[in-house]
């Protein structure tokens, strides 16, 4: 253990001196007001056209919207699909009196966090973990690094340590940032609004039988903890491609691809069932509570959860076995 600490000190500070993890806050920090002063202009048009701001107005127009697009017979299947669960869970919202888009900065961190679970979270992992390996092969450190007296393994798990500690760091800024900036449009209430939890889609239908209603901040706090769980199977799957491939170019450029493939693929593959197995389909965990038609009929959140785990314990397996055993010399 003694040894081991040094270790994680020195892989945190070679990623804070890549300034890397500030360029990350950055871009969040940019992104954010964007989305903040959309969304605001989404709500000031939409009063505009209904001509009040009771949202309860605002949600029953939308359920009518849904339900005239649904009849037409232009509209696909799965969009039918989606439609249709999507006007029962607005109109439970709007039967038990609850606004699912209560104005305020906890509601759009929340709803800006479940949009940021399957792309940009992992993209910001990615910028992180990519080239914890491969950066000591392309600067010739790899062979200084392994001559201290430690063993290999426990200098490849400062590194895993290290990225979970960003990982950390990065979903805690992402909601911090959220909350704050858009808090100054919104407001700064709204932790204790009323959510809904339990939804569970089956084809076109949704069950409400275990439905519950709970305070957003513990709505949030669930959510962030499927976040950081994402974000560090994404973080252990990059380090694995870190190990494997010594080009830190090369790496990102593999989990770049991956990542963007896989959320084309999750709007694809809804009759391809044997696609459930791959990791990427199933990193939109926060849709399972909120009650989204899932990407392929019959996942749920413990499916998701093994597939993620099963895929985060492979990598792991793989990056120490080839860590152990590659010849640097």
């Amino acid at each position: 253990m003694n040894s081991l600490l040094p270790l994680v000190r020195n892989e945190m500070l070679k990623l804070w001196k890549k300034k890397r993890f500030f360029v990350i806050i950055g871009i969040i920090a940019v992104l954010i007001p964007i989305f903040t002063y959309a969304q605001l202009r989404v709500s000031l048009d939409r009063q505009e056209q209904i001509g009040t701001s009771d949202w309860r107005v605002s949600l029953q127009q939308r359920i009518n919207d849904y339900a005239n697009r649904m009849s037409s017979p232009r509209v696909i299947e799965e969009w039918r699909k989606w439609m249709s669960v999507e006007v029962q869970r607005l109109q439970y919202y709007l039967d038990h009196d609850v606004n699912p888009e209560e104005p305020s900065g906890v509601t759009f961190t929340r709803e800006f966090v479940k949009n940021a679970v399957g792309l940009f979270v992992p993209l910001l992992v990615m910028v992180i973990a990519s080239d914890l390996v491969s950066s000591e092969h392309a600067q010739g450190t790899i062979k200084l690094l392994l001559t201290r007296p430690v063993s290999r393994w426990k200098v490849l798990l400062s590194k895993y340590l290290a990225m979970l500690l960003y990982v950390s760091l990065i979903v805690t800024a992402l909601a911090a940032l959220c909350y704050i900036i858009s808090g100054a449009v919104f407001g700064y209430g709204g932790w204790h609004a009323p959510t809904l939890i339990g939804f569970q889609v089956a084809g076109a239908d949704i069950d409400t039988s275990n439905v519950n209603m709970i305070a957003q901040w513990r709505f949030i706090l669930m959510e962030l903890g499927l976040v950081f769980y994402t974000g560090v199977l994404v973080g252990c799957i990059a380090l694995m491609v870190s190990v494997i491939v010594r080009s830190t170019a090369a790496g990102m450029g593999i989990m770049l691809a991956t990542l963007i493939a896989g959320t084309i693929l999750s709007n694809m593959v809804s009759s391809w069932e044997s696609a459930k197995y791959f990791f990427m389909v199933n990193m939109d965990l926060v849709r399972y509570l909120s009650g989204d038609i899932p990407p392929i009929e019959g996942m749920n959140l413990s499916f998701s959860l093994w597939v993620l785990t099963v895929w985060a314990a492979a990598s792991i397996i793989v990056s120490f076995s080839v860590f152990t055993r590659r010849d640097v010399y």
